[in-house]
């Protein structure tokens, strides 16, 4: 049955998410088909081996992320569609994104990358300021009247918030925000520009930063990162910029996708906004993330023969770990399709899976949600949708570029 339902369905097409999350199709794959095989046409796709195995369900996709061995980021890279054939060398420099590496690299760039931004107490230190800037970001859109909520409040936290992180001057973030735009919407038509120039660009400027705190030492983040002589060890240089490149697009795409679902998901059950603007409880951003999972999908390839859910999986295959679909899973949460921001507990794979690829930048995340809802909530309660949300065309990413409100 589900070969017939699902013939000739590509669960990565850029053409089906710029519509919806096939919710429906994942529910039918965990009943029948829990590892069904996407089939993928190379002329159509960088990769030349077919397709992937399709794993839905939630212990499967857990299983795959916190495996110790047996499963690869960095052989066909995290990335399970691009749309065209970018060739092979582009999916080689990929490796030296964060994303796409494995251990022992990952374990030592990713140390690196913890002890510098990502303890807790460094992200507990930006929780003032941030939530004096989302008060700010909320005034400023509500003096508008009404506007596009992607670009006047869901991007504008987590861009701050990286300048804060890595120290990108506020005035430069305007570009970052359409380098970023460029480097994910390749596959949308409303995105002008080469994604490939975009990156390099990016690239640039993260070298250029990272050779000036060589240079000038300042006693910032950069300098941490990029000191040979760094308590913690440094980042090469290349090591640096695609570190940067990869916080661009992990830090803003994706909590900015996870806000702009998060106000719809509030406008679409409005007793759910009443309840988050009487309790602000603390399970909301954890069920935001849950329920708009922006990457729908990572992969990893298999480097031994193995089985998952009575499947065989060849030695070289590859397999997509399907967050939206593990993020529904009847087996794991109660009334998976219930939009409650009371949620708890909230095993989500909404930051990855665990394991080694777990979102290094989860809790910084969640404390964005959060107080950008509560800055809404205090100054812009009764925001209201004017128009639906506009999708964007990328075939991993539940993102959004136009959700047109008013904001009084």
């Amino acid at each position: 049955m589900t070969d017939t339902v699902l013939d000739g369905m590509d669960l990565t097409s850029p053409d089906l998410y710029a519509e919806r999350v096939p919710l429906e199709e994942f529910a039918l794959l965990r009943r029948t088909a829990p590892v069904w095989w996407n089939a993928q046409n190379p002329q159509d796709h960088s990769f030349d081996d077919g397709g992937f195995w399709v794993l839905s369900r939630h212990a499967d996709v857990k299983a795959v992320s916190c495996a110790r061995e047996g499963w690869s980021a960095a052989e066909n890279g995290s990335i399970v569609a691009f749309e065209g054939n970018i060739g092979k060398e582009a999916i080689d420099l990929q490796r030296l994104l964060l994303l796409n590496m494995d251990p022992p690299h990952h374990t030592e760039v990713r140390g690196v990358i913890s002890k510098g931004c990502f303890t807790p107490r460094a992200i507990a230190t930006l929780e003032d300021g941030l939530r004096e800037r989302a008060h700010r970001i909320v005034s400023e859109a509500l003096a508008k009247g009404q506007g596009n909520f992607v670009v006047d409040m869901a991007s504008e936290l987590p861009l701050q918030a990286l300048s804060d992180v890595v120290g990108f001057p506020v005035e430069d973030r305007a570009k970052i925000f359409d380098w970023s735009n460029q480097m994910i919407g390749s596959t949308d038509p409303d995105f002008v520009g080469d994604p490939q120039v975009s990156a390099a660009e990016l690239l640039t400027y993260a070298y250029a930063m990272g050779e000036e705190r060589r240079a000038c030492p300042m006693g910032d983040v950069v300098t941490r990162l990029v000191q040979a002589d760094s308590p913690d060890g440094a980042l090469s240089p290349e090591e640096f910029g695609y570190f940067v490149l990869i916080l661009t697009v992990a830090g803003n795409e994706t909590t900015r996708n996870a806000i702009t679902h998060g106000m719809q998901a509030f406008f679409d059950h409005p007793e759910q906004w009443e309840h988050f603007k009487a309790e602000r409880p603390a399970t909301a951003a954890d069920e935001i993330v849950r329920w708009a999972t922006p990457v729908v999908a990572f992969q990893r390839t298999a480097t031994q023969d193995t089985e998952i859910g009575g499947q065989a999986i060849a030695k070289g295959q590859r397999v997509g770990l399907f967050y939206a679909s593990a993020n529904r899973d009847e087996a794991v949460f109660t009334g998976p399709d219930r939009f409650d921001i009371g949620r708890d507990p909230n095993p989500h794979v909404g930051f990855g899976g665990g394991g080694a690829h777990f979102c290094i930048g989860a809790n910084l995340a969640r404390m964005e949600i959060n107080l950008i809802f509560e800055a809404i909530a205090d100054l812009a309660p009764d925001i209201s949708p004017v128009g639906p949300p506009d999708r964007l065309r990328v075939g991993w990413l539940n993102g959004v570029k136009d959700l047109p409100v008013r904001y009084a």
